[in-house]
């Protein structure tokens, strides 16, 4: 892993998921561990990639002209890191962040963001369907309660966790935070 190019992409940290309206979540501390994660990538000189969704309904948390379209404070990109937008789930659809990892030889992806079973289980598949190293970080990410097609309700935790466990060695390497800082320093 130390000698492979790698990119730390941040999925989906704006302030529209802050909104009462998703109800409860789990990981509150996602942000924090993705801040920390940031903190050494940027401190090493490595890529980094922030996404960001984009709607075009105006009515939208992600709105352009809403306030939730933008990126939290606490993992707001510096001069010279990559701001991609995109309409869908999938960081790779519409984007051109498959030719920019492509381009700069980044064969190894490290992914975190919001939310767990939306934007980056669809970033993920798709980075090992392409044949991306990819690795998802799992305090680095966090998950909203939903409920299924017959009104019954999952708890935040039980999402995250499924999630995590349809993506593992199929499509990613899960780690923590911590695990990932032991193999990389």
């Amino acid at each position: 892993m130390n000698n492979e190019k790698k990119a730390l992409i941040i999925i989906d940290v704006q302030k529209a998921f802050d909104d009462e309206k998703w109800g409860k979540r789990n990981n509150i501390h996602a942000e924090i561990k993705i801040s920390e994660i940031l903190t050494l990538w940027r401190k090493k000189g490595w890529q980094v990639i922030h996404i960001q969704h984009m709607s075009d309904n105006p009515s939208s948390l992600f709105h352009p002209e809403n306030d939730g379209f933008a990126i939290k404070e606490l993992v707001k990109p510096t001069v010279g890191e990559v701001i991609i937008t995109k309409k869908v789930n999938s960081s790779f659809i519409g984007t051109n962040l498959e030719e920019f990892l492509k381009l700069n030889f980044l064969t190894t992806v490290f992914i975190t963001g919001l939310t767990t079973p939306h934007c980056v289980s669809t970033t993920t598949r798709m980075s090992g369907n392409l044949g991306f190293n990819t690795y998802l970080i799992s305090d680095a990410t966090a998950a909203f309660g939903m409920r299924d097609q017959n009104g019954k309700y999952y708890n935040p935790e039980i999402i995250h966790s499924t999630t995590l466990a349809t993506l593992n060695t199929e499509f990613a390497t899960i780690l923590t935070t911590e695990q990932l800082i032991n193999r990389i320093i």
